[in-house]
Parts: C-alpha cells; sequence; structure tokens
C-alpha cells in the first residue's frame, strides 16, 4: 500500500510553527522597546536650576519645603529670607511649602525653564510674588 501524503496535516502544521515564530519576534521587540525605554529615562538630566526663596512672614515659623514628592528642607527657619537652590530632576515639578504647625500645603507649579521664586506669608496664606528672570 502506498503511503499517501495528507496535505491539510502539514499545512496546519507549518501555519502553527509560523504563528510561534511571529509571536516570538514581537515579544522580543516589545522587550527591547520598554528596556530601551527604560535607559533613556534613567539617563535624562536638565540643565535648569530653581531657587526658592522665603521672604518675609517665615521666621519662626516650621517648615517642610518639597518638590515633587523630594523633602529638600524640614526645619524651622530662623531668618527673615530663607533661600535653597535646587536642580531640576523631572519634567514637570511642583513646589509645596508645608506649614508643620497647622498643616497648610501651598503648593505652586514650577517653569520647565526653571528660575527664581520667591514666597511671603500673610497670616496663614502663602503668596507668590513676581518671579524674577535669569540671564
Amino acid at each position: 500500500m502506498a503511503h499517501r501524503l495528507n496535505t491539510n496535516k502539514q499545512f496546519m502544521i507549518g501555519n502553527g510553527i509560523l504563528v510561534f515564530a511571529v509571536i516570538f519576534v514581537v515579544v522580543i521587540f516589545v522587550y527591547m522597546s520598554l528596556r530601551l525605554q527604560r535607559d533613556k529615562e534613567g539617563e535624562r538630566h536638565f540643565p535648569e536650576t530653581y531657587t526658592i526663596t522665603l521672604t518675609k512672614g517665615f521666621a519662626g515659623d516650621s517648615v517642610s519645603i518639597l518638590i515633587n514628592d523630594s523633602l529638600l528642607a524640614d526645619q524651622r527657619i530662623t531668618q527673615e529670607s530663607f533661600s535653597i537652590e535646587v536642580k531640576r530632576f523631572a519634567e514637570q515639578s511642583a513646589l509645596m511649602i508645608v506649614d508643620k504647625e497647622t498643616d497648610r500645603l501651598s503648593l505652586f507649579e514650577l517653569s520647565e525653564k526653571g528660575g527664581s521664586y520667591r514666597f511671603e506669608k500673610e497670616g496663614d496664606e502663602v503668596k507668590q510674588l513676581a518671579q524674577q528672570k535669569s540671564n
């Protein structure tokens, strides 16, 4: 008896192998893409700096100064003008000034271009003064 070829079975096996090869190639490309994106995010450095100055009304208060989720200062302000300089470290930045005695939070958005920011306190309210342009 002659051996008969089962072309349907061979066709299905060939298609199955092709599907697994395509899935394998897609998984490799997705993995390489995610790895490259993670490496790029880790190497970002920003040349801009922020200068934050607490000018008037903060003397004697205990405050915390944060940018995004990073604590910059957590202390009692002893002199009338307190200044801190920080390099930009994120795409978007928000400054938080927390009065530790009243737990009042003041939130300010910072520019992507850096700059000098001055704040004064009147009563329980923290106000941002006009931004100084840096050359």
